[in-house]
C-alpha cells in the first residue's frame, strides 16, 4: 500500500509535522529524504531494506559515492542531495560552536572534532586552540599523512600556539581504519607535544582518537 493511502497518523510527514522530527524513526526519517519507494516497495519499506542492508543509519551516511550509488532506490541524484545535506549540518553544528562563549565540557569537543575528521580517508592531526577561558580561537588541520600514519612535529604546533597567541590546545587526530583506540606512538607524541608546550606554560586539554562512530579521550582515560 502506498503512503499516502496510510492512517495520517503513521505518515512520516504528517507524523514528523504533527509530533517533531525526534519521534520519528531512522527509517522514517529516511524515507523523507527518499521521498518515494520503487516498485512494489514504499518509500518506508525501502528504508528499512536499506538500513539494514548497511547495518546503521551512520553507515549509509558514511557510504562512499559507489557503494551509496550502487544500492536500490539511490543513484548519483541522491548522493548529491544527501551530501549537502550533510555539508548544511555539519556547517550549522560548526557555526553553533564558534559562537560558544567557551567549551564546556569534553563531550562538546569530542562532537566538534568528531564532525571534522572521522570522514577523512587519510590520518589527520588536528589542533583546537582555545585562550584562557577555554574559547575556540580556531582549529586548524595540522599535518596529513597515509592511510595509517601521519608526521607530526611538537615544535610546528608550539609555533601555532604562539601565532594564535594561545593558553591551551586540545590535540586530535582520526584512525581510518575505524578503531579508536591510541597506539604507543600516539602516547608518545602525546607526552611529547605535552612537554613542549609546558615550556611554553600552554596547557594541553585533551587528545582524541576519532574512529568509526567514536572518539577515545585520552583525559577521561587517565593517560593525561
Amino acid at each position: 500500500m502506498a503512503i499516502h493511502h496510510w492512517p495520517a497518523t503513521e505518515q512520516p510527514r504528517e507524523k514528523l509535522l504533527k509530533a517533531g522530527a525526534p519521534a520519528l524513526s531512522d527509517a522514517e526519517l529516511l524515507a523523507i529524504f527518499l521521498r518515494t519507494g520503487v516498485s512494489g516497495c514504499s518509500a518506508v519499506d525501502l528504508a528499512r531494506q536499506l538500513l539494514m542492508q548497511y547495518g546503521s543509519l551512520t553507515a549509509l551516511l558514511n557510504a562512499d559515492r559507489q557503494t551509496f550509488c550502487a544500492a536500490r532506490g539511490l543513484g548519483p541524484v541522491k548522493y548529491v542531495q544527501l551530501q549537502a545535506v550533510l555539508e548544511m549540518a555539519r556547517r550549522c553544528f560548526w557555526e553553533e560552536l564558534d559562537t560558544l562563549p567557551a567549551l564546556s565540557s569534553a563531550a562538546q569537543a569530542r562532537d566538534y572534532l568528531y564532525s571534522k575528521l572521522h570522514n577523512q580517508p587519510r590520518e589527520v592531526f588536528a589542533c583546537l586552540f582555545l585562550n584562557s577561558q577555554n574559547c575556540l580561537i580556531a582549529y586548524e588541520e595540522l599535518f596529513h599523512g597515509t592511510l595509517n600514519q601521519a608526521p607530526v612535529f611538537p615544535r610546528e604546533i608550539a609555533r601555532k600556539v604562539l601565532s594564535h597567541n594561545a593558553a591551551a590546545v586540545i590535540l586530535a587526530h582520526n584512525h581510518p581504519s575505524g578503531v579508536a583506540e591510541p597506539s604507543m606512538a600516539d602516547r608518545n607524541i602525546t607526552r611529547l607535544i605535552q612537554e613542549a608546550l609546558q615550556l611554553l606554560d600552554v596547557r594541553v586539554l585533551d587528545h582524541f582518537v576519532i574512529g568509526a562512530g567514536n572518539a577515545y579521550s585520552f583525559a577521561e582515560n587517565g593517560l593525561m
